[in-house]
């Protein structure tokens, strides 16, 4: 099982908090307080599926101010400094039409952030992205060059007002043929390219700012490359095919030159590894996680690496620091029923850290935590109307698929639990991703909070997990990357989990797939099905002008990974809901996007023309300017409240 806590009141923490603080941070239209409901009535939809009214904080480089996005009384996010000494807060960037979307310090007084429409459906948008800088108190602030590419990045001595940027150069037909990096100075907009070798997806810059590592795609294979200090002259130091799974991935530079790479080194899980740039070879290893590959992010001093997030079944921390380490367990103390992850400032002898406090109920709370006082000061819930009191249970839990390979699953469960009940299988997209961690999720909430048991497997495929785990979905779509998702809801009806006469299977992307050959396979299991922009014939993806699915992924890893267009023909055939149609009666919620390139809208409307034929109760939606997924807030709104007559309208009145 995942990390059992209650979550219920934290001790303690009301009385710590500031409340001059919480009034500077009132009046930029930010709530502190869960809003109050009455315990019988279900928590309104709306409050999941709003923006986050906080972001990540972050710190200046010498720990004296933070940088958090903010969502003001508008609902746009803002960038807001907070004076770490004073605790108060100033607003440096606002915009009427646009939202703040990231935000990095360039040193102790300047900051670089990211404009986007955020909520704003793509195909409303006028402008794209872009990059600005702005001092800390709000002064100096400038565009930055758009045309230059994506932000990349900051000096890690941050005596500079640069930072990296990287541009795209792409084919006639817009898919991504190698990257450039440049450095560009926010205060004058000045940019140079930075030298590197050709066909360069990847970068990775050492301890002196200086591109030490580049990662190569051509012709089919992938060549990771390293910059000789003394010489200036790039040699490969690993080269294979594109999808061949092996070798090794640059990670990043310590502070001291050393560089990390992830690696499975013979085994079945990848670790952090040092690489020795000597004998050429990858070395000991920094973290490993029991059964898990390695996922996390580092945190650094200038001086040395202090510790290292990562995520098994949740995300948690392991502190090379002593320091750190007591100063966690402190925290852990104060809010014993979240994991909180701790933010450290780059240098400074500041005793103050900022802590991200969540659990499988609470989507986070962000505080202060003074070292020296141990005083926790409350910054702000990243949801502010949803109650961790009132949120279900999520545990992670594990059957055996028919051949007996082990699946993990999450399971979300009603605030008050319950035997017997509807229950939705919602699975992930990708597939070839992960699906999720022990942590708060919007979708399978809200279901278990209309009385849904939701179970989200981990099926063949998904990676993760290991890479035998993730070698056992190759070429599986509709086949036993299909068994394991109706194996599990078997488990869920065997465990008395479920109800079998009311489930459904939902998903979007490859899980919309999934529902619809869910339906074509498992008449028995589900009752109805829900799919949202989901893939409905493989050999469409290839075929459809507009999709964005990139000519190397088309020529090296789908005839690997899903299916070769010519030798797998009539497997392919056989595994395409497009060719299925008439086999699905159940009823069926369909919605697309209209500007969507990964799954082009006519994947929507050739099934839903084609299982109309043959199935009176087909539910169309088409939300017009949204793409892949809905980005604005009203469409997520109006889908949901769909989804949830839907369910409550074919798996009985008993599920509210």
């Amino acid at each position: 099982m995942a990390h059992d806590r209650s979550s219920g009141d934290r001790p303690g923490t009301t009385a710590l908090t500031r409340r001059r603080f919480n009034q500077g941070l009132g009046a930029l239209g930010v709530g502190l307080t869960v809003r109050a409901n009455a315990q019988d009535a279900p928590v309104p939809l709306e409050q999941f599926f709003q923006n986050p009214a906080f972001g990540e904080p972050r710190f200046s480089p010498d720990g004296n101010s933070l940088a958090v996005g903010v969502a003001a009384k508008n609902g746009r996010v803002q960038l807001v400094v907070i004076d770490v000494a004073r605790l108060s807060a100033k607003v440096v960037a606002s915009f009427t039409d646009s939202d703040v979307s990231m935000y990095d310090w360039v040193n102790d007084d300047r900051l670089v952030g990211g404009v986007t429409e955020g909520d704003t459906a793509p195909g409303d948008m006028r402008f794209g992205s872009a990059l600005f800088a702005v001092d800390k108190d709000g002064d100096n602030y400038r565009r930055l060059w758009t045309a230059i590419g994506a932000y990349a990045g900051t000096p890690r001595k941050r005596d500079t007002d640069d930072i990296f940027v990287e541009g795209a150069e792409r084919t006639p037909a817009g898919e991504l043929h190698h990257t450039v990096l440049f450095r560009l100075n926010t205060r004058t907009g000045h940019f140079t390219r930075l030298k590197g070798p050709d066909f360069v997806r990847d970068w990775v810059l050492d301890q002196d700012d200086e591109p030490r590592v580049a990662v190569t795609v051509s012709d089919g294979k992938r060549s990771v490359l390293h910059r000789d200090p003394r010489t200036g002259e790039w040699r490969a130091l690993d080269t294979r095919g594109v999808y061949e799974y092996a070798g090794f991935e640059p990670y990043a530079f310590t502070p001291d030159g050393t560089l990390l790479v992830t690696s499975r080194q013979e085994g079945d899980t990848t670790r952090l590894h040092r690489y020795d740039l000597q004998a050429n070879r990858v070395a000991d290893a920094i973290v490993s996680v029991q059964g898990y590959d390695f996922q996390g992010s580092l945190v650094f001093s200038q001086q040395r690496l202090l510790g290292v997030h990562y995520v098994g079944d949740a995300i948690s921390t392991v502190w090379l620091d002593e320091r750190l380490k007591g100063i966690q367990q402190k925290v852990d103390a104060l809010l014993p029923n979240t994991i909180n992850l701790l933010a450290v400032p780059l240098r400074g002898q500041r005793s103050t850290v900022s802590v991200h406090a969540h659990s499988d109920r609470d989507p986070g709370t962000l505080y202060l935590f003074d070292t020296a006082s141990g005083e926790l000061t409350l910054l702000g819930k990243r949801m502010r109307d949803i109650d961790p009191r009132r949120m279900g249970k999520v545990d992670l839990v594990r059957y055996k698929a028919r051949d007996g390979l082990e699946i993990p699953a999450w399971l979300t469960l009603p605030a008050g639990g319950g035997k017997n009940l509807p229950m939705v299988v919602l699975v992930h997209g990708g597939p070839y991703v992960r699906g999720r961690s022990w942590r708060w999720d919007p979708h399978a909430h809200f279901l278990a909070s209309r009385g849904y048991a939701v179970l989200e497997p981990e099926f063949r495929g998904s990676t993760g997990f290991g890479f035998r785990h993730f070698r056992a979905g190759w070429k599986q779509w509709g086949l036993k990357m299909q068994d394991d998702i109706a194996d599990g809801t078997r488990w869920a009806i065997a465990e008395g989990i479920a109800d079998p006469k009311r489930i459904c299977i939902a998903g979007a992307s490859y899980g919309g797939y999934a529902t619809l050959m869910g339906l074509v396979n498992d008449p028995d299991l589900y009752k109805c099905g829900i799919d949202w922009v989901g893939v409905t014939d493989i050999e469409m993806l290839s075929t459809v002008s507009w999709s964005d699915l990139s000519d190397v992924y088309e020529r090296y890893g789908m005839p690997i990974l899903v299916g070769d267009r010519a030798k797998d023909a009539e497997q392919l055939r056989r595994t395409s809901p497009l060719h299925q149609a008439a086999r699905i009666r159940q009823p069926l919620l369909l919605a697309y996007g209209g500007r969507d390139r990964r799954v082009p809208i006519v994947h929507g409307t050739e099934f839903r023309d084609a299982v109309q034929k043959t199935n009176p109760d087909v539910e169309w939606i088409e939300y017009r300017l949204e793409g892949h997924g809905w980005m604005h807030v009203p469409n997520r709104i109006d889908f949901w409240t769909r989804v949830e007559k839907f369910l409550a309208r074919h798996l009985g009145p008993h599920a509210g």
